[in-house]
């Protein structure tokens, strides 16, 4: 676990660098577009919705209210509910940029040896981590809403579900530039995924750091993998001494 530690300072000591700077704003402006998207496709659906269900009953002026309305509260809690998932998909998007500016800073011979992910890679992997995503935390549902007489229940649910999805997602980010076909071959053990994931899913809890959270545990995922990769290298050159 000292390693995950290490791992988490080293990405918030490089959070101010430019290049983290620049992945940072185009990962919040398409996660808003995307959301902003979202809710005006949800307030039309709502406006036709209630002009169909509710002329003559409802006047006109109200019609507009109602469905400004119910389209702020549905987005916040869309937005509440979505937003790791939306967050960490345009991150994927944008991996290999970041996972590239921690190794020319940190690993400069990792770096030199990694092969760069084509485009249909990195939108197939956002858009698999996506589903992932949706699928488990959907699937965690029914068993957090049957835990809320416990208050912490639906939290500690989701919270170990997007540990063990976040673990997986932030250290094949780094792995996949160094696999050499070998996908399924992340060196990083199951325990430190889990620590890694868990500790951005908390973050992720937290106002205003869950904007950045997926910056810095991506940068963290990178450094972890790198760590283990240096050590499996050292292991190696010793058996073979």
């Amino acid at each position: 676990m000292t390693l995950v530690f290490s791992a988490f300072l080293k990405a918030f000591g490089q959070f101010f660098d430019p290049r983290m700077q620049r992945v940072l704003v185009k990962t919040l402006l398409v996660t808003l577009l995307i959301f902003v998207t979202l809710a005006g496709a949800l307030w039309f659906a709502i406006a036709q919705g209630l002009e169909w269900a509710l002329i003559p009953f409802l006047p006109e002026d109200y019609e507009g209210a109602a469905a400004a309305v119910a389209t702020i509260l549905i987005s916040l809690i869309l937005f509440w509910l979505l937003f790791r998932v939306v967050a960490l998909a345009v991150l994927q998007f944008f991996a290999d940029e970041v996972v590239a500016a921690v190794e020319a800073h940190h690993y400069p011979d990792a770096a030199e040896r990694a092969t760069p992910l084509p485009l249909q890679v990195e939108i197939a992997l956002s858009l698999r981590g996506a589903a992932r995503a949706l699928v488990f935390n959907g699937l965690a549902l029914p068993v957090a809403l049957f835990l809320m007489i416990t208050a912490i229940g639906p939290a500690l649910v989701f919270l170990f579900v997007n540990a063990v999805l976040l673990g997986r997602e932030l250290t094949d980010m780094a792995w996949l530039r160094h696999c050499e076909g070998d996908v399924k071959g992340n060196p990083v053990p199951r325990l430190e995924r889990f620590a890694l994931g868990a500790g951005v899913a908390g973050l992720m809890m937290v106002p205003f750091v869950n904007l950045v959270a997926p910056l810095i545990g991506a940068v963290a995922g990178t450094h972890v993998v790198q760590t283990r990769r240096t050590r499996e290298s050292a292991e190696e050159e010793i058996e073979r001494a």
